[in-house]
Parts: structure tokens; sequence; C-alpha cells
């Protein structure tokens, strides 16, 4: 069988296979072609042995129940006419009923055959309740075994582990088992090509796919889905692994610019001109990156370090390097508010060094320029001239860096700040232009815990600061109610007191304008359901899969606090009559936050209330205090980095996390960590506990098809390791995968344009 032939099984469309009324159904899951059905893997697996507890079951839920069958009796209604059959099953102590209705008693006698006593069934329905029995009407429902072809197959069916699938209110979970049978039965076992080589299912020991497929569908015992499901994890990792090794591999056989250290020029003076000392990390790391800079092969190496461990000096140092060689840098920033705070910080740090041109200029100074989308035309063009002129040799700016008019005389290295927020294609815009591509530097203050960053940045060299520099003020950190009126009342005199010191202080909110809904999300905050690492649409479409579970409609949530109304709430405070009070948040313009900046910089209005506009790379030493409301919407890694914008300035400071969530909630449970530690390493393996495996990688964000199914990069750190040693082998041999296709064509599916920044989320 050729590779086009075994792609074109696995595209067959399932309408042609099972029939359009069924195929129609499965598309309401995304389930489209063979490959869709049979890559869909049930959620977990029951025992009919075990039946569900149906006294949890509430009012209004949706949900698939394992249950016997105790009685099925059938009824004529004389006041409404029709007969009915009502069945009661049971999990051993509490009973549920089951009722349907018909116009004639003959309709329902296929109910009350299948409805035996003693038989176990799946009854999936909405539980309601009449005359306070609690009852499923009209259930769907399918008998363990009874549907088999004989007997001696319906004894086996009994005594199968169950698949549950993850499914919908239409389309049950064994519905879509019956459907995965259809077309995975009459399968000869080399029907597909399988994307794991042969030589490494021998070297570990796994099924071939086929085989694999009948052991997680239609397993045998525990021991059959166990090995099914090993293959599956070790699948998804060799796949991640090899497009990370390829891609690295592809940036190794380039050819960059040497850019030697000058022991004479900017990069020493600027050393010379620091008025602090260098941390051994920072050291340590800048002696990697300047090896790396002086090779001829591009550099690719993440510098993730925690909130306030110097990654802004060692990447100029790294800058001013390739300038001294020559060469310029460009600074990549995801929002104008962090672009022109770099520039502001950059200049501050190389004082005369970036003045070239000017009388306070030193000999073999160079400029710093900044580019944005917003700038005014004058100044556009001015940048522009500086970027392609080489008279800047540093450029900072946003996504405006990457419009294809902005030309640089020689771009020796791309500094990404913040890379969660950009994909691999812009990355790489950057690094396509000229003939020969620029060293890279990929900087985050969100710390990686490392099965993420060998899963996630794998094409990458990492190098981490841990090390704080001195100077550093350690951050008291409090979770306050939101309903206790005293403690609030003490925050905000808390701020007046630390305004009359000369201090600052921050209020962020989660919205702009308080007409707004609940839920909106315009200032790019991380509300609840995604700090939590799960959506509502997955955890409706995960409650039919799993039985007596459904989420439950939670109250009405109080409205989220928005910058307009608490500017305006807070100028009426009487603890903080007389002071001024600013705002900033993203619909404001270029110039409108600059101002905004430069008055809260000032003690012009030394509050400032904000929404996460603010939350990274903004550096306003007097700052000291900061209050986040309805901190119970944001995640951990979001608070940390917000938190990271006071005690900059070895003031002692206060961070309070105003919260609705109660004792024993997930969002509680973030916050009283985040109260323990400022360790950013510590949080974020904290992170990784509460939060959903997708949430972390970002390819399974969405729910598509493409997303991880069963790999998760905490608990399968050791398959993930040998996977990447795999893939490194397979790359070292052959590289564009040209003998194993079937490998190719998977990643090839994982690497849709529209998903290809998953392999640079965190």
């Amino acid at each position: 069988m050729t590779d086009f032939e075994s792609a074109a099984r696995q595209r067959e469309p399932l309408a042609k296979v099972l029939g359009a009324r069924t195929a129609k159904q499965l598309a309401k899951l995304d389930l489209v072609t063979v490959e869709d059905l049979l890559r869909h893997y049930p959620r977990r697996y029951g025992d009919p042995g075990q039946l569900t507890d149906i006294s949890q079951l509430a009012v209004g839920e949706h949900v698939t129940v394992m249950a016997q069958v105790r009685s099925a009796t059938i009824r004529t209604m004389h006041s409404r006419g029709g007969a009915m059959l009502e069945a009661i099953v049971t999990d051993g102590t509490h009973t549920l009923q089951l009722t349907f209705f018909a116009k004639r008693a003959g309709v329902l006698r296929m109910h009350e055959d299948k409805l035996r006593a003693g038989r176990t069934g799946l009854f999936t329905g909405t539980v309601g309740e009449y005359r306070g029995r609690r009852q499923l009407t009209h259930p769907d429902y399918l008998i363990v075994g009874v549907d088999a072809a004989d007997e001696d197959e319906a004894v086996l069916e009994a005594s199968r582990p169950i698949p549950f699938y993850p499914a919908a209110a239409s389309v049950p979970t064994w519905r879509i088992g019956r459907a995965v049978r259809t077309v995975l039965d009459p399968l000869p076992d080399d029907y597909f090509d399988d994307p794991v080589p042969a030589h490494l299912l021998a070297r570990h020991g796994h099924p071939a796919l086929i085989q694999s497929l009948r052991d997680v569908h239609i397993p045998d015992d525990q021991a059959a889905l166990k090995r099914g499901r090993a293959r599956f994890v070790y699948e998804e990792a060799l796949i991640l692994q090899a497009a990370l090794a390829r891609r690295r591999a592809a940036n190794d056989s380039l050819t960059s610019v040497a850019r030697p250290r000058r022991s004479d020029a900017m990069a020493a003076a600027f050393d010379a001109r620091l008025p602090f000392p260098l941390t051994q990390g920072q050291r340590d790391v800048g002696e990697q990156i300047a090896l790396d800079l002086e090779r001829d092969t591009p550099m690719m190496r993440l510098l993730q370090g925690d909130v306030g461990a110097g990654k802004t000096v060692v990447a100029l140092r790294a800058m001013l390097q390739v300038v001294d060689a020559g060469g310029q840098a460009a600074l990549l920033a995801p929002t104008e508010v962090l672009a022109a705070q770099h520039l502001v910080t950059l200049r501050a740090l190389m004082g005369p060094l970036a003045e070239a041109g000017m009388l306070t200029g030193t000999e073999g100074a160079t400029r710093v320029t900044l580019l944005t989308g917003s700038q005014g035309s004058k100044a556009r063009r001015a940048a522009l001239a500086e970027a392609a002129s080489g008279g800047a040799g540093i450029v900072v700016g946003t996504h405006a860096l990457l419009n294809e008019t902005v030309q640089f005389a020689d771009l020796g290295l791309v500094v990404v700040d913040e890379q969660h927020r950009f994909g691999v294609e812009q990355r790489d815009e950057l690094r396509a232009r000229g003939d020969r591509p620029p060293h890279t530097l990929v900087m985050t203050a969100t710390p990686i815990p490392r099965t993420v960053a060998m899963t996630v940045f794998g094409d990458l060299e990492t190098s981490v600061l841990a090390e704080k520099p001195a100077g550093r003020a350690e951050i008291a950190t409090h979770v306050v109610a939101a309903d206790n009126a005293a403690w609030l009342n003490r925050a905000w005199g808390r701020i007046r007191e630390e305004v009359d010191a000369g201090r600052r202080a921050y209020v962020v909110c989660a919205r702009i304008d308080g007409d707004e809904a609940a839920g909106s999300d315009l200032a790019g905050s991380v509300l609840a359901d995604a700090a939590a690492g799960e959506s509502p649409d997955s955890r409706a479409s995960d409650a039919s899969a799993q039985p007596g579970k459904q989420v439950k409609p939670g109250p009405e949530k109080a409205p989220l606090a928005s910058v307009t109304d608490t500017a305006a709430m807070l100028g009426a405070r009487p603890e903080l009559v007389g002071i001024g009070i600013g705002v900033m948040h993203g619909r404001l313009s270029a110039d409108a936050k600059e101002s905004a900046m430069a008055r809260f910089a000032s003690g012009e209005t030394p509050v400032l209330v904000s929404t996460t506009v603010i939350e990274v790379g903004v550096d306003v030493p007097q700052a000291t205090v900061m209050v986040v409301l309805d901190a119970d919407n944001f995640g951990i890694s979001q608070l940390h980095q917000l938190r990271g914008r006071v005690g900059r300035a070895g003031h002692s400071s206060l961070c309070l996390l105003v919260s609705r969530a109660g004792p024993g909630t997930v969002a509680h449970e973030r916050l009283e960590a985040l109260a323990a530690t400022t360790d950013g390493f510590e949080l974020a393996e904290k992170d990784l506990e509460l939060r959903r495996e997708g949430d972390v990688l970002g390819a399974a964000q969405s729910g598509g098809r493409n997303s991880l199914r069963l790999l998760r990069v905490v608990r399968d750190a050791a398959i993930i390791d040998q996977a990447r040693v795999d893939a490194r082998e397979l790359v070292a041999a052959d590289p564009e995968f040209v003998q194993s296709p079937a490998l190719a064509r998977a990643i090839a599916q994982w690497l849709e344009p529209e998903r290809e920044d998953y392999l640079e989320r965190s």
C-alpha cells in the first residue's frame, strides 16, 4: 500500500462508511473522517460491576449512569390515554425511575423485553422529579451484552471494560462506541501506515497501530487498555519531539554571522557603568549567550527568569555585543506600553552609550529607537530611516517591526520578550530578513517547569535566571474577602499611607467599562474558566462521558470591577481625598498610555487604576502597593506577573488579592498558593497541579481534533525524554522523514497553519 493510499483511507469521510445520518451526528463532535473517529479515544472505562451512586444525581443534570434493572412494568393510563412503561434501576441501595410513554402498549414491548430484571445498563437523560422521585424520561440506554451477535459474544462484552467517550447529549457514549466498532472491526492489521517506525515499536515493546486501536476501543481487559494507551502516549510524544528535532536540525544547518566580543567597545563600557553588580546567574547566562553569538550557527536560546531576575540587563549585554560587532539588534515586545518602557529602560541603562550623534554621546555610541504601529508618520519615517541606515544599533518595537516595510542594515540579533504572546511565524518573520538568519534570544518572565520547557520549547537551548539582583524587596501578599468591608477600607487607607510617603499604588481590574458583560475580556485578562484550565464547552462535553457527572449551573456571578467604575469609586473615597487617580487600559491611544504612565511615575497621579496591560515589563520603582480586584478570575502566572510590578526598589511592598472565591475552591487554592510564596518556579509547578494539561500546551486549548489527547507533560516526563532521544536519532538519519512518511504526515497535521504556534505556548 502506498503512502497516498494510506492517507486517503484515513481521510475517508464517515458518511461513506457509516451513512449520512450517523455521520451528521458525529460531526457535532468534530468527527468527520475515519481517522477522526478512531483517534477519538475513550476518556475513561467502566466496570459493569461498579454502579453509579444514584444518590448523587441532582435534578436538572444531564447524566449517564450505570445501574441494574430491578423491574419494568407497562400500564395503561386511563386519565390521559395511551400507555406508560415504568422501570426501576438501582445502584444496589438507591433507585432511579425510567419512564417511557406511547399511544399503545405494544410500542413499549421492545423496551420491556430489554429492561429485564438483573440486567446492567447505561442510561442517559436529564434528571427530573415526579412526586418526590427522581426519574429519567425517555432515556437513551444500552443494556450491556444484549446487542451482541451471540451468547458467547454477550458474555465477553459483559466482562470487558466499558469505554466512556467524550460525548454530547445528542450523541451518547455507546453510540460513538458502536460507530467505532463498525469502522474498526473489519480493518486488517496493515490498513493504515503506522506513524511510529517499526524499529521504535520493537524497541519499546509497543503494538502496531490497528492492534493498539483495538486495545483502547475494545479492550479485553485492563492490561490491553493500558498497553494501547501507553503506545498512543508515546506516539504523541514522538510526534511532538520529532517536529521540534526537525526544526532544531533545520536551524543548525543554517549559517549566521558570528558576532565576536570586543574588549574595548560598548559592551565593556556598559558593564563598567552599571550601578549594581551582576548576579552570578546573570554572568553565567551572559557567558552562554556570548559564546552562542560568537558562532556562525544561529543562536536559538530561551531565557527564562522569574519576575525581577534581571533578564533585561542580560539581553542588553547581548545586544551590545552584536552592535560592537557591526550588527543591529531588534527587541520585539508584545504591547506598546512594554515597548515604550523598554525604550526608557535601555536608554537609562546605557546613558551616553545610547546618544550617538549628540554632544553627550560617548565615542563609539549607538542609538536606541522605537517603532510602533500608532506612531505618527514623522516619527515612524525617522525610525524606519534609522533602522535601514544602521544609525540605530537597537530598534525596539511591537508587531510593527514585522511589517515588510521595516528594513535593517545588518540585523544580527532578535530578542523576543514575553514569547508566549507570539507565535512561531511571527518570531520567524524577523529572522527571515537578510541573506543569513540573525541570532535569536527568546525571553519569558513566566517560569516554565522543566517538563513543559522540553515539550514546548524543545527546539531551543534553555537558560534560567533564578537568582534575583540585590535590592529587591519581599512582597507581602494577602487574600482579602470581597465582602469584608473593614478589610477593604483598610486597603484604601493603606494606599493613602504609601502615597503620603511618596510611593505609588496600582489597582487592577479585569475589564474596562462597567456596562460590559461580566465575562468580557477586553484587556486580555484570563478569566475564571481559562485560569482554571477549563472552558464551559469542554466541561459540558465531558458530562455525558462520566456517569453521574455534570457541571451544575453556579450562582449568578457579581459583575467584575471595571477601570472606569473603580476609578470613580476611589475618587469618592474619604481615604483618598486630594489624591490624583489615573487610568490605563488597552483602548487608550499610545500617547494617552505614555502620558498616563508618566503622570503615575512622577507622582502627579500616584494611584493607577488599570487592566492587565501593566502585567509585564512596566517598571515604576516607587510602586509599593498593588490591589487586584476579582483576583479569583486570574491565573497564578498572571497574578505573579502583576505582583512583580511592585517591590522593585527595595521598599517594603504589599499585594492584596481581593476575591469572592470560597475556601475549598480551585480559585481560592490558587490565591493561597500565591500568598504563600514569591518563588515563580515553585508557583509554576503548583500551576501545573491546578490546571488542565491542555491549558499548559496551547495545542489543546481549542479542543480541536489535533489537540493533545493522552500525553500529559508532568505525568509522562520520562516518556517525553525517551521520545526526544528517539526523535533526534530519526532526524539525524533522515532529516525529512523520507523513510517515515506516516510520521511526516502526522507532524504536518499537528502543524496546520492555524495551530502552528502550539510549539511556543506555555
